[in-house]
């Protein structure tokens, strides 16, 4: 904001000149009926009526006494000493002000007033500029401010907005000049864009400007013409690269936790397996000592039981039976014996047919 436009507000109130050019008249004028200190009187009433004001939402008033600040006053119906002892002056600091750095969104300064369009026109002496890899690249800045201290912006820094434009340039250059062309446009704009925030902050303090930077943002990040859609190809190739990437991470986080469950999975029935083997193992071994504890007690006898129930388990799933050969016949006797129990006890050796007959 410029200060010119608060310079007139150091001369007196129109009120007070009018009733000053009325007393002049009337005091030449004067008729003995009327007493001279009642103007007076009326004069002065007025003159310290003119000391209030009104300050209104998100305003700031800003006092001063002979041009010197010496308050500032919120929001509501305010007084002070009238003019020219103090004056006031109100700015809004709720208002979020805008500055543009490459181009302007209405361009009123580049084309008359019969053909304006109102589309935003780049400003090549501000937005072309030389980066870390000495690439020329066309950057367009959007800036959002508002007034933090009232009477830095009013009475420390001249033409504050002014200098805030200004040195928007520098933060973005300063920052551009830093980096490359291919991390600017791509990977690193959001932290360009922070860059550029912060040094801007750091030269408006420096100034004394008064303002608040709360967002700086690239709104075009482009080469000259004449290369632009080669290296929009280069950005698009930068993308499809880390969304395939992003893919396989994401089919690798698929993949992965299956492949994990199912080697548990078979882990666990190999255990499962190993101890019903072992079991089953210690099983036939008991069962084996147990049979052999008996054979020591009746060797013929366990031998002739484990015989047949051998031949229990083994005959029912034959078709067929061949005979050792006997003196008593002259044909090899095939027999269909399967399922016949009651034809076992004659396939015993002699020795076992004579020991059971003993028992008997």
């Amino acid at each position: 904001m410029d200060r010119r436009r608060y310079e007139d507000q150091f001369s007196p109130p129109d009120e007070i000149i009018e009733i000053v050019n009325k007393f002049r008249g009337r005091w030449q004028n004067f008729q003995p009926g009327i007493r001279p200190w009642l103007i007076l009187l009326v004069v002065l009433v007025i003159w310290l009526a003119s000391g209030f004001y009104v300050v209104g939402p998100g305003e700031r008033g800003v006092v001063t006494l002979f041009r010197k600040a010496t308050d500032q006053t919120e929001p509501g119906l305010r007084y002070h000493l009238p003019w020219p002892i103090e004056s006031h002056f109100l700015v809004d600091i709720a208002q979020v002000r805008r500055a543009e750095v490459g181009f302007r969104s209405n361009a009123d300064d580049l084309v008359p007033r019969s053909t304006r369009s109102g589309a935003a026109r780049s400003i090549p002496q501000e937005a072309l500029m030389l980066t870390g890899d000495e690439n020329i690249v066309d950057v367009q800045l959007f800036v959002q401010y508002r007034v933090q201290d009232p009477v830095q912006f009013l009475f420390v820094a001249y033409d504050p907005e002014s200098i805030l434009h200004t040195s928007a340039q520098v933060a973005l250059r300063s920052v551009v000049g830093q980096n490359t062309i291919d991390y600017t446009m791509t990977d690193g704009r959001v932290e360009v864009q922070e860059q550029v925030k912060t040094n801007l902050q750091k030269l408006l303090d420096d100034y004394k400007t008064g303002l608040l930077v709360s967002e700086a943002r690239l709104l075009v990040v482009d080469p000259p013409g004449e290369v632009r859609d080669a290296f929009h190809d280069v950005v698009r190739a930068l993308e499809d690269r880390e969304r395939l990437v992003k893919e396989a991470e994401g089919y690798r986080e698929d993949v992965v936790p299956k492949a994990r469950g199912e080697a548990a999975q078979i882990v666990q029935q190999a255990e499962a397996y190993k101890a019903q083997r072992v079991i089953r193992a210690q099983g036939d071994a008991e069962r084996f000592r147990a049979v052999l504890t008996e054979y020591e007690k009746a060797k013929p006898v366990t031998r002739d039981r484990l015989y047949l129930e051998s031949m229990e388990r083994i005959l029912p799933n034959m078709e067929k039976f061949i005979l050792p050969h006997s003196d008593k016949g002259g044909v090899l006797p095939i027999l269909p014996l399967k399922g016949m129990g009651n034809a076992v006890p004659s396939l015993l050796p002699e020795s076992a047919t004579a020991a059971d007959n003993t028992k008997r």
